[in-house]
């Protein structure tokens, strides 16, 4: 137990690296006790969250962005071990941007070769890694509040990631911005 901890840790910690947490270390604590339901050992996961800091409970040391990205890169590394069918990620990106929303997006990506993978997101970056894109809207209504889900079309990709970017679906710069992250998710 003591060797897959270190090597879980290990793994994980590449990929922290990518997910913009460079400075962040996972670190797998595994105490003896009696024997019981659970085992012999107590396992805890610290998180020293930057450079020289104490490890302390995850709970206490990362933020909710944070914790959504240890977990991405928990199952990234996990996913050829398990047999999970499908894993479900709410604004995993939550407070990143730039080329770390990339880096989440790439993984999703990776993670999907192995099961199904839904993601809840804000982020253009992300979106563009997605193999089938869904647009959630609502309506205001007097009195109620009406949802939709509607498939992003292939041909309406660009400008709904043009949208995602700057607000504005018929922005040239931000189509062009788009056609350049469609055109980075599929050389990926």
């Amino acid at each position: 137990r003591k060797l897959a901890a270190t090597s879980l840790a290990d793994e994980v910690n590449l990929e922290l690296e990518s997910l913009a947490m460079p400075n962040s270390k996972l670190v797998i604590e595994l105490e003896q006790t009696d024997f019981g339901p659970s085992g012999a050992d107590k396992v805890s996961m610290l998180l020293s969250s930057y450079q020289g800091a104490v490890p302390r409970a995850i709970s206490k040391a990362a933020s909710g962005g944070e914790l959504s990205r240890i977990m991405l890169a928990i199952e990234v590394v996990l996913a050829g071990k398990s047999q999970t069918p499908t894993m479900i990620f709410d604004e995993v990106d939550s407070g990143v941007g730039g080329s770390s929303a990339i880096e989440i997006g790439r993984r999703l990506k990776k993670l999907s070769e192995q099961c199904q993978v839904v993601v809840v997101t804000h982020l253009a970056q992300v979106a563009a890694f997605a193999d089938n894109h869904l647009l959630v809207k609502k309506d205001n209504g007097e009195g109620f509040v009406e949802s939709d889900v509607q498939t992003v079309s292939e041909n309406l990709r660009e400008s709904e990631l043009a949208r995602m970017l700057s607000g504005l679906d018929s922005s040239e710069s931000a189509l062009t911005h788009a056609k350049e992250l469609l055109q980075l998710s599929k050389n990926s």
